[in-house]
């Protein structure tokens, strides 16, 4: 599954030849179509067909006509499997800049015109290995959210100790200031 191995990598967007605006994901969620709250589950259609492509790309659908939703295409070609990015956070940021899917697509600028954009460094849109959190029991693995269907599914994972995350477990609390995560800075290439 790469929804959770994403958390601790670094989403990168090019801003000019030596600046950067680089976050560290702390929160995913999986969609795969035999499962009825993917786009795919129904079967291909023109709004969905990014995310029977290529694994690699991006696929950003609007979210009820307001929010950009930035999804990385997942699995293998021709069959619908997505990871949402829910949350990034940002050294030298208000932790909650890029806080729930609308909110960090606002803040690295992805709308639909970036819709199937293969991320690499040459498109100016990129992943890069961070910290690595998995076997720390850092990672809080639970249900989706904000959908209608297949809701008892645990396909969302986020860092426990980032104060990013856009929504908690019930009784998770947020970590106080002094004892939280703080993401690193993005070093360049």
């Amino acid at each position: 599954m790469v929804a959770p191995n994403l958390i601790g990598c670094f989403l990168i967007k090019r801003l000019s030849k030596n600046n950067y605006l680089a976050g560290v994901i702390v929160e995913t969620e999986a969609y795969s179509q035999e499962e009825g709250s993917c786009h795919g589950f129904s079967g291909r259609t023109q709004r969905n067909e990014t995310l029977f492509g290529e694994p690699g790309n991006f696929y950003i659908y609007l979210s009820y006509g307001i929010n950009h939703c930035v999804n990385i295409v997942t699995g293998e070609k021709n069959w619908a499997n997505g990871v949402l990015l829910r949350s990034i956070a940002i050294k030298g940021e208000n932790e909650r800049i890029a806080s729930g899917p609308g909110l960090l697509a606002k803040r690295f600028g992805l709308n639909r015109t970036f819709d199937n954009l293969p991320l690499s460094p040459t498109n100016d849109f990129w992943l890069m290995q961070g910290e690595n959190f998995t076997g720390k029991g850092n990672i809080v693995q639970t249900t989706r959210i904000g959908i209608s269907q297949a809701k008892g599914i645990p396909w969302r994972w986020y860092l426990k100790c980032s104060r990013s995350v856009s929504k908690r477990v019930k009784g998770d609390r947020i970590p106080p200031k002094n004892k939280c995560w703080s993401p690193p800075a993005f070093e360049g290439l």
